[in-house]
């Protein structure tokens, strides 16, 4: 039960908010809804004549009816390989053969609690956050073993539990694409942006990695962001911790290791580094099959880009099946198989989501309503003449909004990015430099939101030491974060332009029109 002063006032912007999110249809029925209005659009579209110059191959392209008959009998005919030729789709499901084993073995969770386990009061802080940015990686653990755990190791030594479960919310949902190495999202956000540069330029790639920078980026930007906000402004707020008679009765609680399981941490560790160290000597040793001796430049590693989505996939395969081993959670292979599939039945969901917004991006292409906007929406902001920081900035406040209203980050990036990402490429960025703008406004407003799936759970481990807590309360709590970390993300992703870092291994900035096609035709 909340007060009087902690429930949001009816009529208010955020009871607004919530109550729009309440009435949006399912993600899937979005995309269906999308496609019946695409069907209409593309009729009259090429009833109009609408038309554009594509800059890169110099024809012209014309929007098409998708009652058309090659159009109808592709999208009628080819069902299943649509599904399986979405990019996002296979690159997601490997890493999540992996992950679904550290994650189900428990190296996940006793990997947080030993990153917590004796720190000291004034850098439990750093320590809590820095957790949470790399535990995103383990998609639910992070908020059902770490969020809480926060606030029972604040308690132990003194300080309020409420700031820790704070700090521990804004780096695992705030920092959600802020991380040290690429895993799972990155598969799955790089993976739709694939398809979307394919739309003005059909031999462009993405690599899993093509953030990898930029994500360390975001982590070293908003860890003393979340320091200095949880410590100086959420805490103070808060005042000192007084244990109440409501408290939970696990408040003196600890992140203790079992024997088995600091066992299974330092095999896990051995597990990991031999990995790494077999995949280093297939990229280094002479005759490397990780190199392109034919390359130049950071194109030579191409093929090692290409190798990190079954790379990732076995080090979280290694480490679980190391640490099962050791702590008795992987008694045989049969353990290990039967995680995977939970690790696949987790990812039902999204594979249902993943057909229709296949069919989607497949509708969208074959009417190059994509291709046409992209173009247009170029010239428009060309007008403009906006520099690059400015435009980047601008898809950042776009996201965040959006975010508000639709959590889940695919779903807003597959249905902006076939627009988004050709229109900047037209303009000169990149698709990843793209992809870094649209993740960090996709995370900083994730911890404001009641939409957003986990903020109730969250809510509900507040109340366990403090009753009286209500949704407004949390909301004050993480809003100092959405407003820091969205401006720290603003500067970062100016100056990261600024300084002309590439994104990631493999990756650029800006993005380059063929020479041998003049730009515009």
């Amino acid at each position: 039960m909340t007060t009087s002063e902690t429930t949001p006032r009816k009529g208010s912007f955020l009871d607004r908010v919530e109550r729009f999110g309440n009435k949006l249809p399912d993600p899937v029925f979005i995309f269906v809804y999308l496609i019946g209005i695409m069907l209409v659009v593309s009729v009259v579209a090429a009833w109009a004549g609408l038309s554009a110059v594509n800059p890169v191959t110099g024809e012209t392209i014309t929007a098409r009816s998708l009652f058309e008959r090659d159009i109808v009998q592709t999208l009628l005919g080819d069902a299943p390989t649509i599904l399986t030729s979405f990019a996002p789709l296979g690159l997601t499901l490997v890493v999540m053969l992996g992950a679904g084993v550290a994650e189900r073995s428990g190296f996940f969770s006793a990997g947080m609690r030993a990153a917590l386990r004796g720190a000291p009061a004034s850098a439990m802080t750093p320590v809590i956050v820095l957790t949470a940015l790399v535990a995103t990686h383990s998609s639910d653990a992070a908020y059902v073993v770490l969020i809480p755990l926060a606030g029972v190791v604040y308690a132990a030594v003194g300080r309020h539990p409420l700031a820790g479960i704070s700090a521990a919310f804004a780096g695992v949902s705030g920092g959600f694409s802020a991380n040290l190495l690429p895993g799972p999202l990155d598969a799955l956000i790089l993976g739709v942006t694939e398809p979307a540069a394919q739309l003005l330029d059909p031999n462009y790639s993405v690599n899993v990695a093509g953030n990898w920078w930029f994500i360390i980026g975001m982590s070293c930007v908003f860890l003393p962001i979340a320091w200095f906000v949880t410590d100086r402004i959420v805490e103070a707020r808060l005042g000192s911790w007084t244990p109440g008679e409501n408290s939970p009765a696990d408040q003196k609680g600890d992140a203790a290791l079992e024997p088995g399981e600091r066992k299974g941490l330092v095999r896990a560790g051995w597990a990991c580094l031999l990995l790494s160290l077999f995949w280093t000597a297939l990229t280094v040793m002479p005759g490397a099959p990780l190199q392109d001796p034919t390359a130049e430049g950071s194109a030579r590693f191409d093929p090692l880009f290409d190798s990190l989505i079954l790379y990732f996939c076995l080090l979280f395969l290694v480490a679980g099946a190391a640490f099962g081993s050791a702590s008795g959670s992987v008694k045989s292979h049969r353990d290990l198989v039967e995680m995977m599939t939970g690790g696949m039945r987790d990812m039902a969901p999204y594979i249902v989501l993943a057909f229709v917004a296949a069919y989607f991006i497949t509708m969208f292409s074959q009417s190059n309503l994509g291709a046409i906007l992209a173009i247009d929406g170029a010239k428009l902001l060309q007008a403009m003449d906006l520099p690059a920081p400015l435009l980047l900035a601008a898809i950042v406040l776009l996201a965040g909004f959006l975010n508000l209203v639709i959590g889940s980050a695919s779903a807003k990036w597959l249905a902006i990015s076939p627009i988004v990402v050709p229109m900047l490429m037209i303009l000169g960025i990149s698709p990843e430099m793209a992809t870094a703008a649209y993740r960090v406004g996709d995370s900083t407003t994730n911890i404001i939101t009641p939409l957003m799936v986990y903020f109730p759970l969250v809510l509900a481990f507040c109340q366990r030491w403090d009753k009286g807590f209500g949704m407004g309360g949390l909301m004050a709590c993480m809003l100092p974060y959405t407003v820091w970390f969205t401006v720290g993300g603003l500067i970062l992703i100016m100056a990261w332009v600024a300084l002309g870092i590439p994104p990631g291994p493999g990756s650029t900035i800006g993005y380059e029109l063929p020479a041998a096609l003049p730009a515009g035709g």
